[in-house]
């Protein structure tokens, strides 16, 4: 299991994930779940991967193999980041479909899916945030859901409904980003560190504004982890004293 997320907002775009993989209890080792493309000032992607490792890789190899060739369809040649996402999707199906296969009618429970965050901009363009499913479509985010999961979501996700909206700045959404992926680990083993974060500022074409890997020991996510535990805990005793008679009934 591997916990990833993406935040759109009016400055830009933040992408944050693990990177811990497992096969079982006695294989658990890391891996980049954040592959990046940049192309001379005109278009900067991130994607971001979870679920079957042999599968994503299959795909961001894929996306490399097509883009190093010239093929007739490649993330150098899109004119919209939609069209990447299309492309992806594509990718994935057949790459699932054949690792499903491999799996054999006795692999019970084997789930060969992968799913993907992509997102950035082409010059031209307005930037883009995109969900890829296992089966190929995609969502994209918006005003009423301005962030996108993949992974073991839910432990993470209440920071992000509290706090994210249009307006936030660039740190608080990377703090949101690291608190949620920390919330994550707290309550599943199969999340762990190092993080990946990442700062995309609109219209930058930038290869990468801000970028961030945070192992385990790191003492900015030591710190943040212990100012956030405190803080929950101070939070939780100013809360309006709860009335009614807790006292057991005579």
């Amino acid at each position: 299991m591997t916990y990833c997320l993406a935040i759109q907002f009016n400055d830009g775009l933040v992408f944050c994930s693990d990177s811990r993989t497992n096969a079982g209890p006695d294989r658990v080792s890391t891996y980049s779940k954040m592959h990046r493309f940049n192309m001379a000032e005109e278009r900067s992607l991130v994607l971001l991967t979870a679920g079957n490792l042999a599968t994503s890789q299959a795909v961001v190899a894929q996306i490399q193999r097509d883009l190093a060739a010239g093929g007739d369809m490649n993330i150098g040649k899109a004119r919209y980041v939609s069209e990447v996402a299309d492309y992806i999707g594509q990718i994935s199906s057949v790459e699932r479909a054949k690792y499903q296969k491999l799996g054999g009618p006795d692999a019970e429970g084997f789930d060969a899916s992968a799913s993907f965050i992509l997102g950035g901009q082409i010059k031209g363009t307005p930037s883009e945030l995109y969900l890829i499913y296992p089966e190929g479509n995609h969502i994209t985010a918006s005003d009423q859901h301005p962030y996108l999961q993949i992974g073991e979501t839910k432990y993470g996700k209440p920071i992000l409904d509290r706090i994210v909206q249009a307006d936030i700045s660039p740190e608080t959404a990377l703090r949101c980003a690291i608190l949620s992926i920390d919330s994550t680990m707290r309550s599943n083993a199969t999340v762990g560190p190092p993080l990946e974060c990442l700062f995309y500022r609109n219209d930058s074409l930038a290869p990468y504004e801000r970028y961030s890997k945070l192992e385990e020991s790191h003492p900015y996510l030591i710190a943040i982890r212990q100012d956030w535990d405190k803080s929950i805990r101070s939070a939780v005793e100013r809360l309006p004293r709860f009335t009614v008679d807790l006292e057991d009934p005579q």
